[in-house]
């Protein structure tokens, strides 16, 4: 009994960089980036992958939730910031910039028959909540108008997260845009 304790340990260990590595390989070569890349870059063999994950399809679900899980996460932290203002456009911005890996992931699980509408409610449990934390403490504190709510918040993220890709890979037009959105955030002084 005592010899399966760090087995599982193990194999938790195996799984988490498993799935810090597969974030890392799809960020950088996309979704159809193979499982025996991720497996190589996570020193671990295919088996392991694949025992963790049976499919491709599995793997791409796990990254996505947990990715979701992370910016929830974030997002609960930053509701304490000093500087809920900062925090609060910070964490925009952060978002509109992962818009389009999201997508991806999105569009690759689609494409896999994977309910994507479950597995982003289990991955963004928490982040809503969050977020209308983090845009109360910034509507308190007068850093952002204080007649958007979070229906209104949502609308414009994913809007500005559209934008963002229309904008393509030019840096300077999607923060130019991304100002715009920002500046429509502010109060009206």
């Amino acid at each position: 009994m005592t010899d399966t304790k760090p087995l599982r340990a193990d194999a938790a260990r195996n799984r988490a960089r498993i799935l810090d590595v597969a974030d890392a390989v799809f960020a950088e070569r996309g979704t159809s980036a193979s499982t025996e890349e991720i497996a190589k870059a996570a020193g671990v063999g295919i088996g392991t992958v694949f025992r963790h994950f049976p499919t491709k399809e599995a793997l791409l679900e796990a990254v996505f939730t947990a990715h979701l899980r992370r910016l929830a996460e974030q997002a609960e932290a930053l509701s304490e910031a000093k500087d809920p203002g900062e925090a609060f456009f910070g964490f925009f911005a952060l978002i509109v910039e992962q818009s389009g890996a999201k997508r991806a992931f999105a569009n690759a699980l689609t494409d896999a028959g994977v309910d994507v509408g479950r597995a982003h409610a289990e991955g963004a449990a928490g982040l809503g909540e969050a977020l209308a934390l983090l845009l109360r403490r910034a509507q308190e504190a007068g850093a952002v108008r204080d007649d958007i709510g979070l229906p209104e918040l949502m609308a414009v993220l994913i809007g500005a997260s559209l934008g963002a890709e229309q904008a393509g890979a030019d840096p300077l037009v999607r923060a130019r845009a991304l100002g715009v959105v920002m500046d429509g955030l502010r109060p009206r002084r």
